[in-house]
């Protein structure tokens, strides 16, 4: 019976260690669902939809195909759609009716063939590649092989909407998780037709979560079956065969006796006892390490839970940030990680032109006052060596990060950056405009905070906030009428009308320029000079961004001029230090005007409250000095 019971385990453990590798092996199903599509009308762009990339759960796995250089990158659906605008393009789509990729063209007609689109079985899950970001390049130009009639078009590398791009020659695959929501632009330079091989790939659950179990368990059935069988050779040598009664016949005479045989051992017929034992240990390892080895340590062979599948299929963070916004709300210019790279970009470009004094480079980035302050600095180090650098623009931690809520043109973002190199530097506050889809960020305000300055609280970086109107009357004081008002305080001091609106306390500005600094400055002056001050509200646009507070952040500008004359017949004047520089006067019986670029960063609160107008930050710098006609 024990034989019995032992094949019987053989045959059972057999069955199921089978079928568990059969399920690893020839059931295995593949571990990824691959579609791809192939575009043929020549457009320069392809734009691969959401529904596309989201056909199946699971990240995207992305390979591109086609001559020279690959262009990919993601941004929210309507950014991609807004930088494109009429230009024709391919529109990569999925069909869940027939499970396959679709290809159209879209915005302006041309006589081409309309592309087409195929569909492949399914393949093995790639490894992604993912290539490094490519610096930024305005407009493509004709590449040798182009069609003669080909003009240069726009280059979508380097734009600042996009949340992340790549590039490569010839193949470029990469792996992204983005949610609903987002799309994927595919491009050469702008001017050569976009690659014409693409490849959507998805991970598809290829567990086997009976593997495990059958393995393991036919392994232990194994081991029964051996016990059972080395039992049963125990027993049957313990019985050295079987024995009979016979029946009683008639007796025989007695035989003489003879010499009794000498008696074996049970252990001369089977051997030791203890080698059966032997045997029983050295069996109970080998199946052991044989349970181990089929049953595997992977997940993949047995039951998970709904948790960590649902996990895997999560997408990633800055993805996530970009497409989860309310129904009735704007999402934010910006998200977090891709003002991160803008702003690392704006550093890095400063940086360098600030050394080669390149204004050239410098436009790209800047405009408004940040602008115009910069550039004077320039013209002032060409003649001067001595002259110091402008305050440098540190490139991380982003401290604070403030973008508009809209999904529109013009778009504006502020954040607050500490220079990590130095900590003990005060934190710059930039404010970055967008005017198109096609333009980037451009730094209009560029201040140091204030030692004392207390920033407000804002609304999460992934909400934004709104732009407030500069006509409006819910804050304590219209944005457009900060500059004047404290323009006015900088000449007339506590007897200006609006002292009484802005606080004094911690204004380091205030002291520097205000109305006690004009006075020494006039009482400094000779008794053959005189010196007359002006001030006015600068060119650089007036920028309101709410703050929790029921208040706003605001940036300004103004532009304070210092003419200085001779008094008596005669007499000259002559400028010193920057402004005999940047004017290349030494002496004059007309006189000079110098005009000082100012960009002022206030917190104004809420209409009624009690609290103050307060000074954040500021940027001051000579702009202009020339003798007087």
């Amino acid at each position: 019976m024990r034989f019995v019971l032992a094949i019987v385990a053989f045959v059972l453990a057999a069955v199921m260690i089978m079928l568990g590798i059969a399920q690893r092996t020839v059931f295995l199903e593949p571990a990824s669902t691959s579609l791809s599509a192939t575009v043929e009308g020549g457009d320069r762009y392809a734009v691969i939809t959401p529904e596309a990339l989201r056909a199946y759960p699971g990240s995207q796995t992305i390979t591109v195909s086609g001559p020279g250089t690959i262009f990919l990158a993601y941004g929210r659906s309507a950014d991609v759609d807004a930088w494109l605008a009429d230009e024709a393009h391919a529109e990569i789509g999925f069909t869940p009716r027939t499970g396959k990729l679709t290809s159209k063209r879209s915005g302006e007609a041309a006589p081409r063939p309309a592309p087409t689109a195929t569909a492949t079985a399914p393949a093995a899950a790639p490894t992604p590649a993912p290539t490094a970001t490519p610096t930024a390049t305005p407009a493509a130009t004709p590449a040798p092989g182009a069609p003669a009639d080909a003009e240069p078009g726009a280059n979508p590398a380097g734009s600042d909407l996009w949340l992340e791009e790549f590039t490569a020659d010839r193949d470029l695959k990469t792996r992204i998780n983005v949610p609903a929501g987002i799309s994927l632009i595919v491009a050469s330079d702008g001017t050569q037709p976009a690659p014409t091989e693409i490849t959507l790939d998805w991970p598809a659950d290829n567990s086997t979560p009976l593997a495990g179990p059958l393995i393991a368990g036919g392994a232990v059935l194994l081991l029964i079956g051996l016990i059972l069988y080395l039992l049963a050779l125990m027993h049957m040598r313990r019985s050295r065969g079987p024995r009979r009664n016979l029946p009683k016949g008639p007796r025989m005479p007695r035989l003489p006796r003879a010499p009794r045989p000498k008696s074996i051992k049970a252990s001369e017929i089977t051997g030791p006892r203890r080698s059966i034992t032997r045997s029983f240990r050295a069996v109970v390892p080998v199946v052991l390490v044989s349970s181990l080895a089929l049953s595997g340590c992977s997940a993949d062979f047995w039951p998970s839970t709904s948790s960590e599948s649902s996990a895997a299929a999560s997408p990633s963070p800055s993805a996530s940030e970009a497409a989860k916004q309310g129904e009735d709300v704007s999402p934010p210019a910006v998200t977090v990680p891709q003002l991160e790279r803008i702003v690392r970009k704006v550093a890095v470009l400063t940086r360098d032109a600030d050394a080669a004094l390149d204004a050239t480079s410098l436009a790209t980035r800047f405009t408004g006052p940040a602008l115009e302050q910069r550039l004077a600095n320039y013209k002032i180090r060409a003649k001067d060596k001595k002259y110091p650098t402008p305050l440098a623009l540190p490139a991380s931690p982003l401290t604070l990060t403030l973008p508009q809520q809209t999904s529109t043109w013009p778009r504006v973002v502020m954040t607050v950056i500490q220079d990590k190199e130095d900590p003990a530097v005060a934190p710059t506050a930039i404010v970055l405009r967008q005017d198109g889809p096609r333009e980037n960020f451009l730094v209009e305000y560029a201040v140091q905070l204030e030692p004392a300055a207390q920033v407000p609280e804002v609304a999460p970086a992934t909400i934004g906030a709104p732009l407030i109107a500069p006509d409006s009357r819910l804050l304590l004081m219209p944005p457009d009428q900060i500059a004047a008002a404290y323009a006015d305080i900088l000449v007339k001091g506590d007897t200006s009308e609006f002292a009484d609106l802005f606080e004094a306390k911690g204004d380091t500005f205030r002291t520097q320029v205000g109305l006690e600094a004009k006075t020494k400055k006039r009482t400094d002056l000779p008794k053959t000079a005189s010196i007359a001050f002006g001030i006015a509200v600068g060119t650089g646009k007036t920028i309101a961004l709410a703050t929790n507070d029921s208040g706003s952040i605001v940036a300004v500008s103004i532009k304070e001029t210092e003419t200085v004359k001779p008094v008596d017949a005669g007499a000259t004047v002559s400028p010193s230090g920057a402004s005999k520089t940047l004017s290349g006067v030494s002496a004059t019986a007309k006189g000079i005007q110098s005009v000082y670029g100012e960009q002022l960063l206030f917190h104004v609160p809420a209409a009624g409250s009690k609290d103050k107008i307060v000074l954040l930050g500021f940027a001051q710098g000579l702009i202009s000095s020339a003798e007087l006609k």
